[in-house]
């Protein structure tokens, strides 16, 4: 009999996290993950394992992570939500390092203080396979089957099964199988809906095939899609959470899904084939990738800086694009002259003069308000171009994850359109909507977002279970 406590949907960090804390309060659990191989890919594995709360370490005071989630989100964050967060990942922090899994400092800045270990390699391309978010799955599943629970592979969810409004269950398809599960609770953490290119296109933009996938390409959206056809209510799915690759990496699978180029798009300028920028910089790479991705041409995109920019920022980040992008194959253009730049990268010249010309001018007045569009500065500082040689840059979007889902609760059970609790149905991770996203397209934290209402589903579930 395919009979529990609590059914998980998906084997990423949100779905092994509520499954093990789950059986160890007791209850009987089975995780359905539809890869078919022990290490299959999910985007947990491919990420770079570094839990923070926007962009502050977890263990720091309350008042300094609120302000990390407010600055990013621009308060979009749902008060309740951001309260969890805020409370709760310092604590599942140390609940995982309890379970066997080990994090280490992988820089100076606050938010890499906790980096699960081992990091990967500090080099460019595809590196996952023993790396610290890889570990953490294989030792929280470890630990989750000596507990009793169960992590069935090959097994894809289908629809919930309701009696009276309240989730019991669900249908899956087992290895080819028509299978019934039933249960008193049923917790969604499949991901988003990143790789299901027709909703992509109905939601986020109108060219997808143009924009990498930078993770493990898994999320189809079913969860979401089981939770709408049980009345969940649905949060705006218009933004993703990704970064600024080179534009190789659509071909080229050593330059992805390192280095991104955030960090020197946002000290330089982003233009299009007629040299002309088209995004804010100052409003940060996710920010960004999101608005190249929105348009017409997503591949139309080229970072254009000087040798300070790239020395300095270039070689800044954690995985740096120099020297890491070269010595992947990545192209760079150099000329001693921006006309000269702008004919190896493909620009138009006199666009590209023009734009570089305004734009200095703003660096040395401090007005960037005139700029078309106007640039943003409270969060990243821009850098003039003036020293040859000139760099530039082609580059595309990477979508990692979609920001928007299902609606939650505090305590992550599933919202209908009403508001109320639907009995029985809970969501965590990528799949839920309400944390990050809106107007600034703000980011928070997929891993720790994850962790902690994975937990949070396992504690309310487990609570009820008592009752």
């Amino acid at each position: 009999m395919n009979t529990y406590d609590m059914i998980v949907v998906g084997g990423g960090i949100a779905g092994i996290v509520a499954a093990t804390r789950a059986a160890e309060k007791g209850l009987r659990v089975v995780v359905l993950e539809k890869g078919e191989v022990p290490d299959y890919k999910c985007n947990t594995r491919w990420s770079g394992g570094i839990v923070h709360v926007g962009y502050v370490d977890p263990k720091e005071p309350a008042a300094n992570i609120q302000a990390g989630i407010a600055l990013n989100t621009r308060g979009y964050t749902d008060p309740a939500l951001a309260q969890v967060l805020v409370e709760q990942c310092g604590k599942v922090i140390d609940w995982l390092r309890v379970q066997g899994v080990r994090f280490i400092r992988s820089g100076s800045q606050s938010y890499l203080a906790w980096t699960m270990a081992p990091p990967r390699a500090l080099v460019a391309g595809i590196d996952w396979k023993g790396r610290g978010p890889d570990v953490m799955l294989r030792t929280l599943t470890d630990r989750l089957r000596k507990l009793g629970g169960t992590l069935l592979l090959g097994a894809k969810a289908e629809r919930l099964i309701l009696e009276n409004g309240r989730v019991m269950g669900l249908e899956a398809t087992v290895a080819g199988v028509a299978t019934r599960f039933t249960a008193s609770a049923v917790v969604i953490a499949d991901g988003g809906f990143q790789s299901n290119i027709h909703l992509i296109r109905q939601h986020i933009m109108p060219n997808p095939e143009a924009v990498k996938q930078r993770g493990g390409a898994t999320g189809m959206g079913d969860g979401m899609r089981m939770a709408r056809e049980a009345g969940a209510a649905i949060t705006d799915l218009d933004c993703f959470y990704g970064h600024l690759l080179h534009r190789e990496s659509m071909v080229n699978d050593k330059v992805w899904p390192y280095p991104e180029l955030d960090g020197i798009a946002t000290a330089a300028i982003v233009v299009n084939h007629a040299g002309q920028r088209f995004v804010n910089e100052g409003a940060g790479g996710v920010n960004m990738a999101n608005m190249i991705a929105r348009g017409a041409d997503p591949l139309c995109a080229t970072l254009v800086l000087d040798t300070p920019i790239w020395e300095g920022p270039g070689r800044s980040a954690r995985i740096p694009a120099n020297p890491a992008l070269e010595r992947a194959g990545g192209t760079i253009f150099r000329g001693s002259t921006l006309r000269e730049l702008a004919g190896v990268a493909g620009l138009d010249p006199d666009g590209l003069e023009a734009t570089v010309a305004a734009y200095n001018k703003a660096c040395a007045s401090g007005d960037f308000g005139g700029l078309t569009p106007p640039r943003t500065t409270d969060r990243f500082k821009p850098m003039p171009i003036l020293k040859a040689p000139f760099v530039a840059i082609p580059a595309c979007a990477g979508i990692t994850y979609t920001m928007g889902g299902i609606r939650i609760d505090a305590d992550a059970r599933v919202l209908s359109e009403a508001g109320e609790a639907i009995p029985g149905l809970y969501a965590a991770g990528a799949a839920t909507g309400g944390i990050e996203g809106g107007p600034a397209i703000g980011y928070t934290g997929g891993l720790s977002k994850a962790a902690v209402f994975g937990f949070r589903a396992a504690e309310h579930v487990a609570k009820g279970a008592k009752q």
